[in-house]
């Protein structure tokens, strides 16, 4: 009876303990990894940390001098192979950062190609490995899926130009830095979480101070919401074709004011003389290339003109291109890979196609083209970020609505600025639901049309 007594006392409060950690795996992630993951996972590093390395084949031979000094004074026959030498280990909420100092003989890409198995000798979610200068790298290791529920890190630095979007998979924020990357192209199927994107981008462009013009061909369903926001927007093909007009001229006077000064871009400027950044919304950009008639042909080549145009020259003026599509690619039509060419930055989501996640990323990162196509449809939101430099990482965007986004445009309302290079396109207020009649845009007046 007292057998049965002591085993009760003791077995009760462990099958509680076991029952909250599994539940608290499943539902808290970030508090189950740090109760249990990171201690386990701590211990196991430790322990196994020269064998890993050792079997994953990132250890040198050691150099003459240290093999006479094991042999000589240690008085050992053996020389044991030299692995990276651990510089800082730390614990965080989302998993490990571990820097290494390597060897002679060992780079950057031989510790990158060996990620996946260093993965499955720690039991970690994920191993990304970053060079933080000459000879050092840090191992970023998740102990659980941080992508399943998005989380935003706090704290996140950001520039005069730079927000955070979503995400990466190593638990750190992905930030939009248009000083960085000027010019983007963010492609997806429907429903692939393109528009979460985009919310989150606009969202927290609005707390700067920026100025945002929207391009949206559907008649403005997407960025309509974000009316009170944009300083100027454009719903039809037509009025995109005079608000980009009117954008090449605002570029034009903003190098005359460059020139005037002897600058080389409008951050040389003094505070008070610089003119407001413009960031560039383009929705669904197919939109600009379908033609129905010669007349539309002749338009579209102009509008296509005026989009590399400032691609290629606004950076410098403070202008910068966010465009948006399902697919785009030569068969678009002409200048769409002039065009491509000038979005450094990629975001790719899901897609219907291997040709375009190539369009996409396989320019700039042809090993990230099987990722995009391994991203599952049930996860809306992932997403495959890169840009020029060649790296990449998989990504996802927390969830916002599109009238949480709305109202943060309204919010920040007061932030709005004018831009009398585009003044025609200055949207009216947006309709609330349930208004018998919606109100129209401000239509350009013939003379600046």
């Amino acid at each position: 009876m007292t057998d049965i007594a002591t085993l009760w006392e003791v077995g009760l409060p462990l099958a509680g303990t076991a029952g909250g950690l599994g539940y608290a795996k499943v539902r808290a992630p970030r508090l189950f990894w740090s109760l249990a993951g990171l201690p386990v996972a701590t211990t196991r590093f430790a322990m196994t940390y020269r064998s890993t390395m050792d079997v994953c084949g990132l250890t040198v031979q050691p150099s003459r001098f240290r093999a006479f000094l094991v042999r000589n004074l240690a008085r050992r026959p053996d020389v044991q192979p030299v692995p990276p030498k651990v510089r800082r280990f730390r614990g965080t909420s989302t998993g490990l950062r571990v820097t290494l100092r390597l060897p002679a003989g060992l780079e950057p890409a031989d510790v990158m190609a060996a990620s996946e198995r260093l993965r499955h000798a720690w039991g970690v979610h994920s191993v990304t490995v970053v060079e933080t200068r000459p000879g050092f790298v840090e191992l970023r290791m998740t102990g659980y899926d941080v992508l399943h529920r998005v989380r935003m890190p706090r704290g996140v630095v950001s520039g005069p130009m730079s927000v955070p979007v979503a995400l990466r998979e190593d638990g750190t924020a992905f930030v939009r830095d248009y000083l960085k990357v000027p010019h983007a192209l963010t492609l997806g199927a429907n429903q692939s979480g393109k528009s979460m994107y985009q919310r989150n981008l606009i969202a927290g462009l609005a707390r700067l101070p920026v100025a945002l013009v929207g391009i949206d061909c559907k008649r403005g369903v997407e960025h309509r919401g974000y009316a009170p926001r944009l300083s100027a927007l454009a719903i039809t093909p037509e009025e995109a074709d005079g608000l980009l007009d009117g954008l090449v001229g605002e570029m034009e006077d903003r190098f005359d004011l460059l020139s005037a000064h002897g600058v080389g871009d409008i951050w040389a400027l003094p505070e008070h003389l610089r003119p407001v950044p413009v960031v560039v919304l383009v929705d669904e950009v197919a939109e600009l290339f379908l033609v129905a008639t010669k007349k539309d042909e002749e338009r579209r080549d102009r509008m296509v003109t005026q989009l590399i145009r400032l691609g290629q020259m606004a950076r410098a003026a403070g202008i910068f291109l966010e465009v948006c599509g399902q697919r785009f690619g030569s068969d678009l039509g002409k200048g769409a890979t002039a065009l491509r060419a000038q979005l450094t930055g990629r975001t790719v989501h899901r897609v219907n196609d291997k040709q375009t996640a190539e369009m996409g990323v396989g320019d700039i990162a042809p090993d990230a083209v099987v990722t995009v196509l391994t991203i599952p449809p049930d996860r809306p939101g992932v997403a495959v970020a890169g840009d020029t430099s060649g790296g990449w990482s998989r990504i996802r965007t927390p969830a916002l609505t599109a009238a949480e986004a709305a109202a943060i445009c309204a919010e920040h309302a007061h932030l709005t600025p004018d831009l009398p290079a585009v003044a025609a396109y200055r949207p009216a207020a947006p309709v609330s639901v349930g208004e018998p009649e919606p109100v129209p845009l401000v239509k350009p007046s013939p003379a600046t049309a």
